[in-house]
């Protein structure tokens, strides 16, 4: 079990339907208190908005915004959202007036103070868990909105987050279920397609991927332009190159261009 998934663990978990009152906006005292001193991780969806917000390549950002490290279970690479220096730690992203990548903040932050656990079921469906995050400064939790998760999770913007995050959730357990982490060399390439989607979509170009893979002129085209469906295909690829399958893309036989 990693940490998150603890920390997650020894929450109160709030069930669907169940309700829960909480409110974050300038007026409430605490405002701002909780965008500090964070171990905040950027999903492969996250770095895509986020990178959209800024207009930034991916080089930049990552080089900039983020730290990169290894996952030791799976070798895949995991990047944390670099904390401004000074008192507090703060995300270089606050304001006095609040998030100035509001409109394509991180997942993490979208479902504050709700945390979304996801594991894997016995046919690989996602089950999905929900808990309250109370920290002792926060005063959103005396304000009169009353919310459910799902109710939460629509107001917040997270069903395109939570769907691209599930279906990396399923690509890390099959590496986990793989018994050993990738090399440096695997672990590099997974950077690349699910974290440098820019420069991803000009490696397809370069080393014509296409011409290797079946899928259909429709689909190749929205990957080039648009960087959703970039990740999309990548997580796809990343899994085929890994384990010589994929439920979404399959090689093309060498005898049916024959």
């Amino acid at each position: 079990m990693d940490d998150s998934q603890a920390f997650l663990d020894s929450l109160p978990e709030v069930k669907p339907g169940e309700t829960f009152r909480f409110a974050c906006h300038p007026d409430v005292p605490c405002f701002n208190a909780c965008c500090g001193d964070l171990t905040l991780m950027l999903t492969p969806y996250d770095a895509l908005r986020l990178r959209r917000e800024l207009n930034e390549g991916s080089k930049e950002f990552i080089q900039g915004r983020a730290e990169v490290s290894t996952a030791p279970d799976t070798g895949f690479p995991t990047l944390r959202l670099k904390m401004m220096d000074g008192e507090g730690k703060p995300c270089p992203f606050v304001s006095k007036e609040g998030c100035k990548v509001y409109l394509n903040r991180p997942s993490a932050c979208r479902g504050y103070p709700v945390g979304r656990a996801s594991k894997l079921g016995g046919e690989d469906e996602i089950i999905e868990q929900f808990f309250l995050v109370q920290e002792p400064h926060c005063r959103g939790f005396e304000q009169d909105v009353e919310w459910t998760p799902e109710t939460w999770v629509a107001d917040q913007g997270l069903e395109d987050y939570n769907a691209s995050n599930d279906r990396y959730v399923k690509l890390l357990a099959r590496q986990k279920r793989a018994g050993a982490a990738i090399d440096g060399r695997k672990a590099t390439m997974a950077l690349m397609a699910l974290y440098q989607l820019d420069n991803f979509q000009r490696f397809i170009r370069d080393m014509n991927i296409f011409s290797r893979l079946d899928v259909d002129e429709e689909r190749q085209q929205a990957i080039l332009d648009d960087e959703e469906a970039a990740l999309e295909f990548a997580m796809d690829w990343v899994e085929l190159v890994l384990f010589n399958e994929c439920e979404n893309l399959r090689k093309i036989d060498p005898e049916e261009t024959e």
